[in-house]
């Protein structure tokens, strides 16, 4: 295959296939930004940017002041092509708006460590915080936000009385945090100054890749 790869702004329903399809989590997320990347006319993967699903982390990265300015990448999903991801990541990181933070999540339960993320120099910033989250035995695909939706603001007790010895609570795998600030060189500067993350050393460890159809490898969470 041709090394001439060109990442562009792709619209939304161009990644969804990708998203449901061929990533692990198999479920659509808030998509503010999306690129694919292209070798001739083949699409060959996409990155996708959107609101964190926290809204406390907005403020929490760099303050209330930068807090507008802070999206997620939260699926990145590829062929199997030597560094392929952290070019599909690189390059659409350019596109973005000027400033913007960026702050993406590898996944350890997924045996994601974030190397594409250290091949394009996020800065590391250490593990989420720990966190239960609301599961029913049988339902076990709802990622945990869901869950907790289906309480209506009721709480957890209303889903215990409903379901029993079905509503479980568990640890909410812990991620590794990147950060990422887009802007100009005193923008960045700024930005660096407020964040409120310690900046810690990469964590190192093997990182597992996950098929399918025996062509496609999802690298996201990496993520």
């Amino acid at each position: 295959m041709s090394t001439d790869i060109i990442v562009r702004p792709i619209e939304k329903y161009e990644a969804q296939p990708w998203i449901l399809k061929k990533h692990y989590a198999k479920r659509m997320c808030p998509i503010s930004y999306a690129f694919g990347a292209f070798c001739g006319s083949e699409m060959i993967g996409i990155v996708t940017y959107g609101l964190p699903a926290s809204p406390p982390l907005c403020k929490g990265v760099c303050g209330e002041e930068w807090a507008s300015n802070v999206i997620e990448l939260n699926r990145l999903c590829c062929y199997t092509i030597k560094d392929l991801a952290s070019k599909i990541v690189g390059r659409s990181l350019k596109l973005l708006p000027k400033p913007t933070i960026i702050v993406s999540y590898a996944d350890s339960s997924q045996g994601h460590v974030g190397y594409v993320y250290q091949a394009t120099n996020f800065i590391y910033t250490g593990l989420s915080s720990k966190h239960l989250d609301w599961q029913i035995e049988g339902l076990e695909e709802m990622h945990g936000r869901s869950t907790a939706r289906m309480a209506g603001g009721k709480g957890k007790d209303f889903l215990k009385e409903k379901y029993g010895e079905r509503f479980q609570e568990i640890q909410r795998p812990r991620k590794h945090r990147y950060v990422y600030f887009v802007g100009s060189k005193s923008q960045i500067k700024k930005l660096r100054l407020c964040l409120r993350y310690p900046i810690m050393h990469y964590p190192k460890g093997e990182s597992r890749r996950y098929d399918a159809s025996n062509t496609i490898t999802t690298q996201t969470s990496f993520l």
